[in-house]
């Protein structure tokens, strides 16, 4: 389910050649289970009709103060205290002039001023229009007052100029209303630095051992927490997967010895630290300068442990510090995991199984069970990787909350 289902949330459309875009908006909005009220000026009438975004939104576009001939009006102060969200999209540099100095002529600028809740402003203008130092001052203004500016992407732009100035894709905007609420009180200012992937040790400039981690739980996590409002330093392992969220600092590495290189700076500044890479727990210890050639009927390669990342910063780990580790196990699971929460001293083991369907290595889902320093043990279903992320979120959120 959308962390936008049952929100509710005013839709504002000025008079901007984007606002075609808002009916793309609306829908996607809609299909995530959000109730959807647009309101428009009327300027917006000249570039899309209240008929598509009534049709889309499935209740009528509100554009004047006055219903109908006999009185009944559109109350802005109701409006505004139903709204869980506000988002103008697009908002024209008229309609920021408006806003940043309070000038109240119409009737979203009348919920605008009665809102008590969040507003996201998404503008949309010509490229100069959009660098000229009033926009700017207007920008700034709006912001100082608690407003959150959704930036305007660089792109072609309805005169033919190139760069910044153009609506922000709905898509775009409707992930930033997802961040929104999904952001918690408690991880603001919270500094997470996860592990994730595999590593590969080399054993010639062509060969190395390695496992198949595909780093998918990982970044699930790091998606999570950075949604969550946390700061997330990811140190990734090899993978094909994308950057998880566009505030999550990645760092990529190859071998067990660079993910500890990485994270070990890391580690000191963080409040959380969920290790979730399958690090190899051996690496060759001559790695060849030169490819290997088959030459004998049989190979032997002398292998040498690779530093214990859990167990270092376990010995390094401050009061106050969250540390969550990660056990693969295919047989004894349970006690495995607890030996490895005791010698590694850590407050969270998160345990998966190879034995139950559906969970370690390369799917997208996972089966966990979780033991805490109190060796209490939580178990969960089957759930996609996303969903085992939130369930973590939720246990270091309980984890901060009581302490």
């Amino acid at each position: 389910m959308s962390i936008l289902a049952g929100k509710k949330i005013l839709l504002g459309v000025t008079g901007s050649i984007a606002a075609y875009k808002a009916a793309l908006l609306t829908r996607l909005l809609v299909r995530a289970g959000a109730e959807v009220q647009v309101v428009m000026t009327r300027a917006a009438q000249d570039f899309i009709t209240p008929l598509t975004l009534a049709t889309l939104s499935k209740r009528p576009v509100l554009i004047e103060f006055v219903k109908d001939e006999t009185g009944s009006w559109n109350n802005h102060v109701e409006l505004g205290l139903w709204a869980d969200l506000i988002v103008i999209a697009p908002v024209s540099a008229h309609t920021l002039a408006k806003l940043a100095n309070g000038f109240c002529d119409d009737l979203l600028s009348a919920v605008y001023l009665s809102a008590r809740c969040p507003v996201y402003l998404a503008p949309a203008m010509d490229l100069d229009m959009y660098r000229h130092p009033a926009t700017l001052d207007n920008l700034r203004r709006l912001q100082s007052f608690g407003n959150h500016l959704i930036q305007a992407e660089h792109g072609e732009l309805a005169s033919g100029l190139v760069g910044e100035g153009r609506l922000a894709e709905p898509e775009h905007i409707l992930a930033e209303l997802e961040r929104h609420f999904r952001h918690r009180p408690v991880f603001r200012h919270k500094r997470v630095l996860i592990t994730a992937g595999p590593t590969q040790e080399p054993i010639d400039p062509v060969r190395f051992v390695s496992n198949h981690s595909t780093g998918k739980m990982g970044y699930a996590i790091a998606n999570v927490f950075a949604q969550a409002g946390a700061e997330v330093t990811l140190v990734s392992g090899p993978t094909q997967l994308p950057v998880p969220d566009p505030t999550v600092r990645r760092i990529a590495v190859r071998s067990a010895r660079e993910m500890f290189e990485a994270a070990e700076p890391e580690f000191g500044r963080a409040d959380i630290v969920i290790l979730a890479a399958a690090v190899a727990d051996y690496t060759p210890a001559h790695p060849a300068d030169q490819k290997i050639k088959k030459k004998e009927a049989e190979f032997s390669l002398e292998m040498t442990k690779t530093v214990d990342i859990a167990a270092t910063f376990g010995s390094r780990k401050r009061p106050g510090q969250i540390m969550i580790g990660f056990a693969l196990e295919t047989n004894d699971e349970v006690n495995n995991a607890l030996g490895k929460l005791r010698a590694k001293n850590l407050d969270f083991i998160v345990l998966n199984s190879l034995r139950d369907p559906g969970a370690g290595f390369g799917h997208d889902t996972n089966k966990i069970t979780v033991i805490d320093k109190e060796e209490r043990i939580y178990q969960f279903d089957l759930k996609s990787k996303d969903e085992v992320a939130a369930d973590l979120l939720k246990l270091v959120e309980e984890q901060i909350s009581q302490a």
